[in-house]
């Protein structure tokens, strides 16, 4: 359905929250090294609950390896640093979602190479971001209920 790619996430939990995400809604998790956890972290597997087995994430040792494969599909980056609300793309099945670190988001030298993929989660100014695990649901479910007849094939 899609693919989620995590660019040197930091919290154990938040990425076993995001692997069962993936796990529920069909998607592929990709991990960018550096991560701030071993692949092996029990917080991890906690937050994944009994889903960790079934994902299989994809490591990458570097983000330049993964745009390397990847850089030419439908990228779409998850950033505060964006007028573009994500509810205005037109996600396709098989397309990639990017999320930052939760320290640091995504680089700038990547949103300024893919300026016209940046999408953001619109929020009040009392805010200033998102729990990325509470990100990546939303807009991965935003592209589900645009190719909900893709989805439930997979149900």
């Amino acid at each position: 359905m899609l693919n989620i790619v995590l660019v040197e996430p930091k919290i154990a939990p938040n990425t076993g929250t995001i692997g069962r995400l993936c796990v529920n809604m069909g998607a592929s998790l990709h991990l960018v090294e550096p991560l701030g956890f071993e692949i092996s972290d029990t917080r991890l597997k906690r937050a994944g609950l009994d889903y960790w087995h079934k994902l299989a994430p994809t490591i990458w040792p570097s983000l330049d390896d993964f745009l390397k494969t990847h850089g030419n599909e439908r990228l779409w980056l998850a950033t505060t640093k964006t007028d573009r609300n994500y509810f205005e793309v037109d996600y396709r099945p098989g397309d990639w979602l990017l999320f930052g670190s939760e320290t640091e988001g995504l680089p700038e030298a990547l949103l300024r190479s893919y300026a016209d993929r940046c999408i953001t989660i619109p929020m009040t100014p009392q805010g200033r971001s998102l729990n990325i695990s509470i990100a990546a649901g939303i807009v991965a479910y935003e592209a589900v209920r645009q190719n909900y007849e893709t989805f439930k094939e997979l149900t």
